[in-house]
């Protein structure tokens, strides 16, 4: 997943530390930390593995909090 642009997947601290509390991958992390940052972004995400297929439509599902959130903000700062 690339969800900053680029050719290298995010890896952060961070998104690890957030996925493991909620149970969840990176990548679903990932997702709905996008999907909850502003109501106009528009994700397409495509994959031809059913694994991330799963793990995107998890990451549509994914409920952060405002910690979660403000935890994932710092990223990139």
């Amino acid at each position: 997943m690339f969800p900053l642009g680029g050719f290298t997947p995010l890896q952060s601290s961070a998104l690890t530390a957030v996925a493991t509390r909620l149970n969840a991958t990176p990548r679903s992390v990932a997702l709905a930390w996008l999907l909850q940052r502003s109501p106009n972004i528009l994700l397409i995400p495509g994959t031809s593995s059913v694994a991330h297929l799963r793990e995107n439509v998890a990451g549509a599902a994914l409920p952060l909090s405002e910690d979660d959130l403000a935890e994932l903000d710092k990223i990139g700062s």
